[in-house]
């Protein structure tokens, strides 16, 4: 697939810490429960730590308990679904849809929620962008 923001390896290197590469360039996970995001509340927007397009709004997070940043729906069109089979388990990876930037899982166990989904997000993908700042 081919994205809107396009870099090389190099350049991602150069432009990210080495955690941050490895979660949104190589898939990688941040332990559960470590991240900045995970039990935020502050009102604003959720953009990719990597090429700042907005995902996710605060009015979407929720507490799931599982230990990363929750939000049942993405802003329309922000996300790329891509079939995972890795860890001998059947998930949905979702990245952003402007730059391939890894973010994390989707699940469908969000139970309470509008949707019934629970995007299961690594802070570390993130930069909150608070509604005061607008």
């Amino acid at each position: 697939m081919t994205y809107n923001v396009e870099k090389t390896d190099e350049e991602w290197r150069s432009e990210l810490t080495p955690e941050e590469y490895a979660v949104l360039r190589k898939a990688g996970t941040e332990r559960a429960f470590t991240g900045e995001y995970t039990d935020v509340e502050t009102k604003g927007v959720y953009r990719c730590k990597a090429c700042q397009a907005k995902l996710f709004e605060s009015d979407t997070k929720f507490h799931s308990g599982c230990g990363w940043p929750s939000f049942y729906q993405p802003l329309s069109d922000t996300i790329e679904y891509i079939e995972d089979n890795s860890h001998g388990m059947k998930r949905t990876e979702v990245r952003c849809a402007n730059c391939g930037s890894h973010l994390g899982h989707v699940f469908p166990d969000g139970y309470g929620t509008p949707t019934g989904d629970r995007y299961c997000i690594n802070s570390i993908s993130l930069t909150l962008e608070p509604a005061d700042s607008e």
